[in-house]
């Protein structure tokens, strides 16, 4: 058979080389720019390596780097050994008082298996005693209105943490560093007029 008859992709048949032109520009810089993305990585994580801790931190565990509690910092506390303190999530508002027990949580006069039902409500209440190991150690007594259940649960939860750095000061640094402290500020988007809700728009209909 003659060359003139020979199909491109045959086997023992050599690729054209592909020309060196403007067009190959674009991909020749696009292949400096990976590397050097690749190259900051690197060095990127180079650096982070070279900032943590030689020694693995546990789930309580707080950075060095954290600004350490006062030594002349008081607990504050009533006649009655407890601490007060208030919580908020949403539009619920909670007062919440804590004292030395069995991890007994009573809420509204009830206890917290028969008002928050759900496990995952009942979970939230207990976070800021197992991050600060503190799990069955204390009483709870609050009351709380305003919003639904889940926001009820967090305004407990945010109440409980800061009655804990009253009872005990030196557990602010860990209930700061899980982010137990801070208010959540997200609410519910007021409605706009010429809308349904706050975002949400009417049916269109063109006739």
């Amino acid at each position: 058979m003659s060359d003139d008859n020979t199909r491109d992709g045959e086997p023992g048949e050599q690729p054209e080389p592909r020309p060196t032109g403007q067009q190959d520009g674009g991909q020749q810089g696009g292949g400096l720019r990976g590397a050097q993305t690749f190259q900051g990585l690197a060095s990127l994580r180079q650096a982070m390596a070279a900032a943590r801790p030689a020694t693995p931190m546990g789930p309580g565990a707080v950075p060095d780097t954290m600004a350490a509690i006062p030594e002349d910092v008081q607990p504050i506390r009533d006649e009655l050994r407890r601490s007060y303190a208030t919580g908020k999530r949403k539009n619920a508002v909670a007062r919440v008082w804590i004292k030395p027990g069995n991890g007994k949580i009573e809420v509204n006069g009830r206890d917290s298996p028969v008002y928050f039902a759900r496990p995952v409500l009942r979970m939230l209440l207990n976070q800021p005693f197992v991050v600060t190991d503190r799990l069955g150690q204390f009483d709870v007594w609050c009351t709380v209105q305003g919003g639904g259940l889940s926001g009820q649960a967090g305004a407990v939860r945010h109440g409980i943490s800061r009655a804990l750095t009253f009872y005990e000061p030196g557990l602010r640094p860990v209930l700061k560093h899980g982010g137990f402290l801070t208010r959540d500020s997200r609410v519910v988007e007021r409605k706009k007029y010429g809308k349904a809700k706050a975002r949400r728009s009417f049916q269109f209909s063109k006739r």
